[in-house]
């Protein structure tokens, strides 16, 4: 009888990894950036007015109010096919986005891209390393101080119930998180001077929703009661000392969320007025099963 490791299947408690919030001064130049620079969508039922703008990126969501701009301490992770035509559209892009900060290099396995705000990204060719993922967000690091990773891999085990570890991965000492499958929440230690928290967030579902809430409740970390389906909260502490690690806002949202699992429309950026082949306007998040 084949054997098979079932422990690769677990991914913990937290079911979904489901949007990255910063807030952003511009919506032109949002739009030049995540839509016609990236290639991703701009959600077509949700937020469009001109005070937020939401942007599908497979199964997951980047939330750009409008606002003084937000810095994620770290990087977003992004798997988008088709890296020389990625790199055509970011060139295009260049001139317009002039006198900002947006930029764009080529490493081996990624494209690294900076946004017109500062937003770092890193872009990757879908591949073995990220399953059956064509195109999403397989994960956001976070640069944390050092001796802060054991603590951090502590509190969503014990406190949010989801699969972590604390270990070294050949360029540090991190901390990785399941935030679903294929997904991760990754904590780098760095001696770098953390700037201030300034209120961006990320979102993530829960399939107990109830238990981390009251694990929370009992430190005094709830920070806001959202509704029936959320809540949030920002600091991360050891839960063996009580001791803060590092900020960064949650909103946590239960199975029973009205937008659970919503289809994402994501469509397909090769497609042109001058180029357009019927029935191809769309494009999957997720590769076929191989057979």
């Amino acid at each position: 009888m084949t054997q098979f490791d079932r422990t690769v299947e677990d991914i913990g408690n937290v079911v979904a990894l489901e949007h990255v919030n910063t807030r952003v001064p511009d919506q032109q130049l949002a739009t030049l950036f995540y839509v016609t620079g990236l290639g991703l969508t701009r959600d077509p039922y949700l937020m469009t007015s001109v005070t937020n703008m939401w942007i599908n990126v497979g199964r997951s969501q980047f939330h750009l109010p409008a606002g003084g701009p937000q810095l994620l301490r770290g990087h977003t992770g992004l798997v988008i096919p088709n890296r020389a035509s990625l790199l055509r559209r970011l060139a295009a892009v260049a001139k317009p986005l002039e006198g900002t900060r947006f930029s764009f290099t080529e490493r081996n396995d990624f494209v690294e891209v900076t946004c017109p705000w500062g937003n770092r990204m890193r872009c990757y060719a879908p591949g073995p390393r990220f399953g059956q993922m064509m195109l999403g967000m397989p994960y956001v690091e976070l640069e944390v101080p050092r001796e802060t990773a054991d603590g951090i891999a502590r509190f969503y085990r014990e406190v949010l119930g989801t699969a972590a570890q604390a270990l070294d991965d050949g360029d540090g000492r991190i901390a990785r998180a399941s935030v679903g499958p294929g997904q991760y929440l990754i904590f780098r230690e760095t001696a770098a001077p953390a700037p201030e928290f300034d209120g961006h967030h990320v979102a993530v579902y829960l399939a107990d929703f109830s238990g981390p809430y009251r694990r929370l409740l009992e430190r005094g970390l709830v920070t806001e009661e959202s509704d029936q389906h959320q809540y949030r909260f920002v600091d991360i502490v050891d839960p063996r000392t009580g001791k803060a690690l590092f900020k960064i806002e949650h909103e946590v949202r239960s199975m029973r969320h009205p937008m659970y699992a919503r289809p994402l429309v994501n469509r397909n950026p090769e497609q042109t007025n001058r180029l357009y082949a019927p029935g191809y306007e769309e494009l999957p998040w997720s590769l076929p099963v191989a057979g």
